[in-house]
Order: structure tokens, then C-alpha cells, then sequence
């Protein structure tokens, strides 16, 4: 069924670009929250593109770290398949699926799909110390919005073909092409683990993880919440006792299930109905909004804030610092989702969008208004 999918899928996608009708690529439906809302045009509403046929391990040699595999294959599926070689997708990312109430359609798909966690390009606690999506994907095959299926990359760690249009694709939301392989670079799981717990306010909490971070730390993960600095350490058995006897606190034996939770959105913070903002800035920038709830990810990076927020006062706070604040979830969509691009940036994505999807026809809505 899959070797007939791509086929298949470039006359469909021909046919809805003659007819102007505009495609919503879906996979495990877990993740339709995030992003804007979509739309159909002219010709109605968008038809939904189940990406459930092109599924599947395509290769993975454990011994180069490279595993490639069909977009619409299920993330608990490759995520059995590495740990049984004792392996992960370093980028640690969110599953967002079974345990957060979603609605019967997203759990009936049966969870997140590889595809559709590139296409989001989110990525989990282990980020600033590991990379992101983008920095362990070597290659991908897309069909673009003229029907034309395309390889970028490859299967190697080493490649050098050109410009890296595989890593375009994480993040662009499924507007630049449909996803149908990916190959990425894998990491071992680290030989130990350890969580260690601080109580500090969030001024000083930014300040220990930043000092950490310069120094030679096996650090994988510092989030801070609820009054309490979280730090994971991973790597070597030696290296972790060392850095636990230099760092001091007190050890969290629920640590892994706290960088899951984290990961996954299921802390108390996260849950109700109120608009959640997520400002991505400098890891140094001093604590922003302190009169509303937040979650400190990423050593800094990543500020969690919940509530009915001015979305231009929310923007401009954190322009000011040099960041950019999404509405990642609920809230009023017609503000804008993703922070407005300076008026250079959003014309280099008009002429991506015009090169790779020239009739707009594929997840329309989604990013940006075209």
C-alpha cells in the first residue's frame, strides 16, 4: 500500500491544484490544535489528506545511527524500535496524544506521527543541550503543491547536497510539501540519569542555569516551576555522580516522570481552558510578566504563560528582549498564532510558498495568511 501512496498522491494533489482545491494534510491529528486556522477558498472547504497509507520503517542501521522512515508512521512505533537498540530521538519530541482529552477523531488515528512531528517542528526538554528537529534530520522525500515528488538530503550523517531544504521542512506546518520520508540521525540513551531539584524564584533559577550552562556540566534539561529549578543530568555514570556532588539540591526520584510530564503538557499548569503563550527568548532575559502563571523550559528559552492576555502587549514585551511569542494553544486565533515576520523575512516565505506550492493549496491557513 505505501509504494503506491506517493503515485497516488501526486495525481491527487495535480488534480486539486487545476482545481484550486485546497488540501489539509493530517496524521495522527494531535497537534490540529497548533497553528492557524484552516481554510478552503473559493473552491470550499479543504479536504483532509490522511497521511495513515505511507507508513512504515523504511531503514535503520543502528551502528551509523540513521533511521528512515515513511511520514505517517506512528512516533510510539519508532520510538520501541530505537529503544530496543537502546536509542532516541534526541530532540525529545511531544506526543501531545491519549492523555490530554483530545477529541474521539485524534485518538481513534492512534497518536502522533513522525511526519507530523517534523512538520511542527517541536521539540521536548532535551533541546539546548541536544539540537532541535531540524539539526537530526538528514533527508526527505515531499511531494510539492505541484505534484512533483522530491528527495532532499539523504541517508548519511555527511552530506552535502546544495541548499538543506530537508531542514525547511521542519516547522513549515506542511505548507511547503507532504511529507512522506524522513531520515534522521539517532543518538544512544545516555548511560545515566539523574534529576536534581532547587528551590529558587525565577530570577535565580534563570541565573544557576545560565552558570551551568558555561560550565563543563553533562546538563540535558533545566525547567523551573512552581518555586522549584529542575536540572537533568545524562551521560556517563562517572560524569553524573561528579556533577550531582558539585551541583548539590536535593535528588528528584520522580524526575523522569516530571521532564515526560513536562514534555507532554500534562503539569497542572497546563490544564484548563485559558490561552497558553509561549515566549521564546534569550535564555539570560530576566522574568518576563511575573503577574501571570508561567513554566520556565529550556534553561530560559522558553517561557510558558498562561491567560487572557493583550496579545500586542504580550509581542512587544518580548521584542523588546529579542524574542517572539506564539499562541501555541487556545485563545483568539484571529490575532495571529506565530509572531508577525519583519516585512524582509515574510517576503522570503511568500517566494518559498510561491516556489513550492504556487496554487496555495497545500495546509492553507496554517502559518501565515497565504
Amino acid at each position: 500500500m505505501a509504494d503506491a501512496f506517493v503515485p497516488e498522491l501526486c495525481d491527487r494533489v495535480r488534480a486539486c491544484a487545476s482545481a484550486g482545491t485546497r488540501l489539509r494534510i493530517r496524521g495522527g491529528g494531535t497537534k490540529d490544535f497548533y497553528g492557524g486556522d484552516f481554510y478552503g477558498g473559493d473552491a470550499g472547504e479543504a479536504q483532509v489528506l490522511d497521511m495513515a497509507g505511507c507508513s512504515g520503517i523504511v531503514a535503520y542501521e543502528p551502528r551509523e545511527l540513521v533511521l528512515t522512515v515513511r511520514a505517517g508512521t506512528r512516533l510510539a512505533e519508532v520510538e520501541a524500535a530505537l529503544a530496543a537498540e537502546r536509542q532516541m530521538l534526541p530532540f525529545e519530541p511531544p506526543h501531545f496524544s491519549t492523555d490530554r482529552g483530545l477529541p474521539p477523531d485524534a485518538l481513534a488515528a492512534g497518536g502522533a506521527t513522525i511526519g507530523g512531528i517534523v512538520a511542527t517542528g517541536l521539540s521536548g526538554p532535551r533541546r539546548p543541550y541536544a539540537g532541535a528537529v531540524r539539526d537530526f534530520v538528514l533527508g526527505t522525500r515531499v511531494v510539492n503543491g505541484k505534484g512533483e515528488a522530491l528527495a532532499f538530503g539523504g541517508r548519511v550523517i555527511k552530506n552535502v547536497a546544495g541548499y538543506d531544504v530537508s531542514r525547511l521542512m521542519a516547522g513549515a506546518l506542511g505548507t511547503l510539501g507532504v511529507l512522506t520520508e524522513i531520515s534522521f540521525k539517532v543518538l544512544p540513551v545516555p548511560a545515566a540519569e539523574a534529576t536534581l531539584a532547587f528551590a529558587l524564584s525565577q530570577a535565580d533559577a534563570i541565573d544557576a542555569a545560565n552558570r551551568w550552562a558555561g560550565q563543563p556540566l553533562p546538563l540535558s534539561a533545566c525547567a523551573w516551576s512552581d518555586g522549584t529549578l529542575r536540572v537533568r543530568l545524562s551521560g556517563a555514570p562517572p560524569a553524573v555522580d561528579a556533577a550531582k556532588a558539585k551541583l548539590g539540591g536535593d535528588e528528584d526520584a520522580a524526575g523522569a516522570r516530571f521532564w515526560s510530564d513536562l514534555r507532554e503538557q500534562r503539569l497542572d499548569f497546563f490544564a484548563g481552558e485559558a490561552p497558553l503563550w509561549r515566549l521564546s527568548v534569550p535564555q539570560t532575559a530576566a522574568p518576563l510578566m511575573p503577574d501571570h502563571p508561567q513554566v520556565v523550559d529550556w534553561g530560559g528559552g522558553v517561557r510558558w504563560v498562561r491567560g487572557p492576555l493583550d496579545p500586542f502587549t504580550v509581542r512587544s514585551t518580548v521584542e523588546r528582549v529579542g524574542g517572539h511569542a506564539t499562541l501555541f494553544r487556545g485563545g483568539d486565533k484571529s490575532v495571529g498564532v506565530f509572531h508577525p515576520l519583519p516585512p524582509a523575512l515574510l517576503k522570503i516565505h511568500r517566494r518559498l510558498k510561491a516556489a513550492f506550492d504556487p496554487a496555495g493549496i497545500l495546509n492553507p491557513g496554517r502559518m501565515y495568511d497565504f
